[in-house]
C-alpha cells in the first residue's frame, strides 16, 4: 500500500467534498424531468422508502435512483475502475452498495412500486436520457 499524497486535514477536506446529494447526473436528471413535464410531481430523497430513491413520483408508485458508477459497481469504463490503494477495503465496499441497491430495488418492486436506475454514465447524453426518463414515466 502507498502512502497516502495528502496530509490528513487535507484528505480530510477532500472526502469531505463528495457530496451524497445534489451531484452533477442528479441534476441533469432532475433537469430532464422538468423538461418532460414533471416538474411538481415528484420528491427528492424518500427518506420512508427502500434505499431513498433520488426521486420519487408518490401518485405513479415510481422511484428513480441515480447512482454513480464508480461508488455502485456499474458495469462500464469508470465503474470498472479498481482502486491501487486499499484495493481490499475498496472492493468490499463497493460489493456492499451493491448488495444494498439490489435489495432495496427488490424491496420496492415487491411494494409495487416501479424502480429505475440512471447510472452516471449514462447523464452525459441528455436527449437518450430524456427517452428513457418519458418511456418509464407514460
Amino acid at each position: 500500500m502507498r502512502a497516502d499524497v495528502f496530509d490528513t486535514a487535507k484528505r480530510s477536506a477532500v472526502m469531505r467534498a463528495v457530496k451524497s446529494r445534489d451531484t452533477a447526473p442528479e441534476l441533469a436528471v432532475r433537469a430532464a424531468v422538468r423538461e418532460l413535464g414533471y416538474a411538481r410531481r415528484y420528491r427528492l430523497n424518500g427518506a420512508k422508502l427502500p434505499g431513498k430513491p433520488d426521486l420519487v413520483f408518490g401518485a405513479m408508485r415510481k422511484a428513480v435512483f441515480v447512482h454513480g458508477c464508480f461508488w455502485h459497481g456499474h458495469d462500464c469504463k469508470r465503474g470498472a475502475r479498481q482502486p491501487k490503494d486499499n484495493a481490499a477495503y475498496w472492493r468490499a465496499k463497493i460489493g456492499r452498495n451493491v448488495a444494498r441497491d439490489r435489495a432495496s430495488l427488490k424491496a420496492l418492486r415487491d411494494d409495487d412500486w416501479s424502480t429505475l436506475v440512471i447510472w452516471e454514465c449514462e447523464t452525459r447524453d441528455g436527449a437518450a436520457l430524456s427517452r428513457k426518463l418519458a418511456k418509464f414515466l407514460r
